[in-house]
């Protein structure tokens, strides 16, 4: 059944045309990745979809009763009220208040945990009535039978509505939503308005995630987010009901490759739909375009052929000569063109050059000790990075990676222990949020400004590398988006010579085609790196060592499929192992080795049957027995509200104990 669908749809700023042509429709159960490079009109087609910008041409069909939810970029958080209205809002990086005064019969407040509760509202303020009820019938005259039938018929058909709509698991929901998005226990009491912009991302991605829309759109969902996070969240989409749909754009490949099952390319303004995730995608878009050039040469081969036996034809200018350049140039005519391939949106390419050799040690830190107030990051961590490593600090958000490269800079000092450079060590620092930008310089001047010896042609040629053309140079810092900023932010890195580079999350805010640009730099680089990044692709590509933070500072030497296998060893020895990578190595393993796994794992599967069959014989031995409890509450018992509440409690239980079941089956049969 058709969830969504989009034809012909158009979008012009000015006389400039952003989109066009844009046609596509979704099934239910469908999983969209939308694809291309920054400023192609990702966001903005998505932005039309959910109604925030109105679109010139074209239509958007949402199927009936379907509703839709979107998590924009960066998004605005939006304090919503006992009565579900928003009463404030706050963007990223604001600070405001409490939001007002909140009813204290109510779970919602504005703490991180009233703020999951206050996107379900009319169950909120049923449970306050169903409380208010109950009192009532409490301390309600036994005698007035007029005022007990009519409390308790409230009562009932409330606490009716209340169960239907998911009132006795809602707060377990907001509850297990917000852990996997890596909000603990200890800040569910927190007010948001202490929050960082991008905690209150997060928070908005929880709140969206647990309304469950029909037509769920993301756009960018894995920022600010930690590996296991991004794995929690990997998992939650792939079970995501199949009864309805999800949009995203995202730039990280696996993450695409694990949720989506068909990809949206936009290119040039327009679109085209790939029944495929994003690795297959991306093979038959270069097979595609391949056969289209192909077929395009051998056109243009052929109609030049015909061209010049017409020309040569018509030279001789005899009857028949005539003719026959007649005939060829029908042919032509009649020929169905094959379009000329266009020209792919430009990228940015570049090299990084080393000042020269170093010594064989670069860095050495000696038993580190770092923390802030009495929070302590790490104690005596000592490790030594060597000539032509790729160091990567892993560990989930919180352990100190960013710190860690702060004291690797001199930025900050440790507690106690110290950090020693190697001979003829010069550095590069790539800052994962653009610090080191001056907003009130135009892009010319602040790549100027770094390097007054080069001339203006030098200056310009290398912002070129960058996508900096034309206007743009005259932009000013301020204005630029996150992917120009880290743009620009690299074309002052290869202007300086170094041979040791440090580099904090350098693929935030680059899209695919500028990752791959900086992977392919950062191979032929000869020199050494100390990176820290949650972009698993990209981390795959470069790592030789890891320094595990969340797993005490341990130092593991190989690349990255071999660290998760060690990983893999030492928690199948019981041995420790940090959160974010315990939860990666049931998701690293690829098809093949499940695939693999299951067949050697028959005793094990026919374990599962025999579950899966008691299972559903629960399920259906507790369905039963709440139906029949309704039927005693809609029955003999609905006059007697004791006797009513009592079912209800017993109710109550058996729905728990049925929710539980569903959760096992549906975990037993892998969602299907």
């Amino acid at each position: 059944m058709i969830s969504i669908s989009v034809s012909n749809l158009a979008f012009r700023t000015g006389t400039r045309e952003i989109l066009s042509g844009v046609t596509f429709s979704l099934e239910e159960g469908d999983r969209l990745a939308i694809v291309g490079v920054n400023g192609s009109g990702k966001s903005t087609l998505l932005k039309m979809i959910c109604g925030d910008y109105p679109h010139d041409e074209g239509e958007i069909y949402i199927a009936r009763n379907k509703n839709l939810g979107m998590l924009h970029q960066d998004d605005a958080f939006n304090i919503i009220g006992s009565d579900g209205q928003e009463i404030s809002r706050c963007a990223s990086g604001e600070a405001e208040g409490d939001g007002g005064e909140w009813d204290s019969a109510s779970p919602i407040d504005g703490t991180v945990l009233g703020q999951m509760y206050a996107v379900f509202p009319e169950l909120c303020r049923a449970e306050v009535r169903l409380s208010a009820l109950q009192s009532l019938l409490d301390s309600a005259d036994p005698e007035d039978t007029e005022t007990l039938n009519r409390l308790s018929s409230e009562y009932t058909s409330l606490n009716n509505r209340y169960i239907r709509d998911g009132g006795l698991y809602f707060k377990s929901r907001c509850r297990s939503i917000l852990t996997g998005l890596g909000f603990g226990e200890d800040v569910w009491s927190r007010p948001v308005s202490s929050m960082s912009g991008g905690q209150r991302t997060r928070l908005a991605l929880a709140r969206l995630l647990s309304r469950e829309p029909d037509i769920l759109i993301l756009d960018e969902p894995t920022n600010h987010l930690d590996l296991d996070t991004m794995l929690w969240l990997e998992g939650h989409l792939s079970a995501y009901p199949k009864s309805k749909t999800v949009i995203l754009v995202s730039h990280d490949r696996l993450f695409l490759d694990r949720v989506t099952n068909k990809t949206l390319d936009v290119e040039n303004g327009t679109t085209k739909l790939y029944k495929a995730k994003y690795s297959d995608y991306a093979e038959m878009k270069k097979r595609d375009r391949a056969e289209q050039e192909k077929k395009y040469n051998l056109q243009q081969k052929e109609i030049a052929r015909l061209e010049a036996y017409i020309e040569q034809q018509r030279r001789w200018n005899r009857e028949r000569n005539i003719i026959a350049a007649e005939s060829r140039e029908k042919a032509i005519a009649r020929m169905e063109k094959v379009e000329k391939p266009k020209a792919l949106p430009r990228s940015i390419r570049f090299t990084l050059n080393s000042s020269g050799e170093s010594g064989n040690d670069v860095a050495e830190a000696k038993k580190l000790t770092m923390g802030f107030g009495q929070n302590i990051l790490f104690r005596n961590l000592s490790f030594l990075v060597k000539k032509h490593d790729r160091f990567f600090i892993s560990g989930p958000n919180g352990c100190g990676k960013s710190t860690l490269i702060k004291l690797l800079l001199g930025q900050l000092e440790p507690l106690a222990g110290e950090i020693e450079y190697g001979y003829n060590v010069t550095v590069g620092y790539y800052d994962q949020e653009n610090q080191n930008l001056n907003d009130e310089n135009t892009v010319l001047d602040e790549l100027w400004n770094a390097y007054p010896n080069l001339t203006e042609t030098e200056i310009r040629s290398t912002l070129a590398l960058f996508l900096f053309r034309g206007d743009d140079i005259e932009k000013e810092v301020r204005v630029l988006s996150g992917g120009e900023r880290a743009r620009l932010t690299l074309a002052k890195l290869i202007l300086s010579r170094m041979n040791l580079l440090i580099l904090d999350e350098p693929t935030n805010h680059l899209d695919i085609e500028s990752r791959e640009a900086l992977e392919t730099a950062l191979r032929e680089f000869d020199g050494t790196i100390i990176a820290v990044s949650h972009d698993r692709y990209f981390t795959r590509q470069l790592a030789t060592r890891f320094l595990d933070l969340g797993d005490g500072g341990r130092d593991f030497h190989g690349d990255y499929d071999e660290y998760m296998r060690w990983r893999e060893n030492r928690a199948a020895e019981g041995l420790p192992v940090s959160k974010d990578l315990a939860s990666a190595l049931a998701v690293e393993k690829t098809a093949k080795e499940e695939y693999a796994e299951r067949k050697k794992s028959g005793a094990e599967k026919r374990k599962l049957e025999k579950r899966k069959a008691e299972v559903e014989r629960d399920i259906a031995k507790t369905e039963k027995k709440i139906a029949e409890i309704d039927d005693l509450l809609f029955g003999e018992a609905a006059t007697d509200y004791v006797r009513a509440a009592e079912l209800t409690d017993e109710k109550t239980v058996a729905e728990d104990h049925l929710l539980q079941l569903y959760e096992e089956y549906e975990a037993l049969t892998g969602g299907v």
